[in-house]
């Protein structure tokens, strides 16, 4: 079954377009023409992935996405004329996956959605195989069900978000680079490093607000304490 993309613009002309290459790319496309018509196609279905204009009359794009952020998992990705980095991070820090400025080309559109695509493939294919919970003090992450527990609290994470504290939790111990974590998550060499910032920032004030886990080492990276390692600076 093909992957079912929701594309969310007001604009009829890109609107026809990237449905279009879409649907060349063997993707199921479903268009929506604002934001409160996005809002009610997601009460019905779930998609994989979703494309979506922030300019809008009505409800726009950022609306829709601090709307659907904490009960859709699927990556987002933001279409804007803005293209300032206030613009861009600020997207990004309300848990969008990626951000593409318009205009652009529609290739580089399908080679991002079939990125992000396998991207989620691999998180959730990644399930099949034997991997039990992984429990770091009060953190529990279990990939086979796609939830994220503290303290029995389930705390609802993006996928971006989900699979960075996957990598943080199974490199525990370790101070990661920025530039290495960019590299291995975003599966990237070059792109916009300040998305690690803003997603480790997501991660703490959803999952750690007292930095007791995810530990910035200033001038090197970031740290997932060990269990001893907490009791250690307890």
């Amino acid at each position: 079954m093909s992957a079912k993309i929701l594309v969310v613009d007001d604009d009829s002309s890109i609107r026809l377009l990237v449905s279009d290459v879409l649907t060349d790319q063997g993707l199921s496309v479903t268009a929506a023409t604002s934001g409160e018509e996005a809002l009610a196609i997601l009460e019905e279905e779930s998609f994989e992935l979703i494309l979506l204009d922030i300019m809008m009359k009505g409800i726009d794009g950022l609306e829709v996405c601090r709307h659907i952020r904490d009960s859709v998992d699927c990556p987002i990705l933001f279409l804007s004329a803005k293209d300032s980095v206030k613009d861009i991070t600020g997207a990004l820090d309300l848990g969008a996956d990626d951000y593409l400025t318009k205009p652009f080309e529609l290739e580089v559109l399908a080679a991002r959605v079939q990125a992000h695509l396998r991207r989620q493939e691999r998180i959730l294919s990644s399930t099949a195989v034997s991997r039990g919970p992984i429990q770091i003090g009060e953190i529990c992450l279990d990939m086979e069900n796609v939830t994220v527990t503290r303290a029995g609290t389930p705390v609802s994470l993006s996928t971006r978000e989900l699979e960075l504290l996957h990598y943080l939790m199974t490199h525990a111990g370790q101070t990661l680079s920025r530039e290495r974590i960019y590299r291995d998550v975003w599966q990237s060499e070059y792109g916009d490093m300040s998305a690690v910032a803003i997603n480790i920032k997501n991660l703490r004030l959803k999952l750690d607000p007292e930095w007791r886990y995810i530990k910035t080492i200033w001038g090197q990276g970031y740290r997932f304490v060990t269990q001893s390692g907490l009791i250690e600076g307890e």
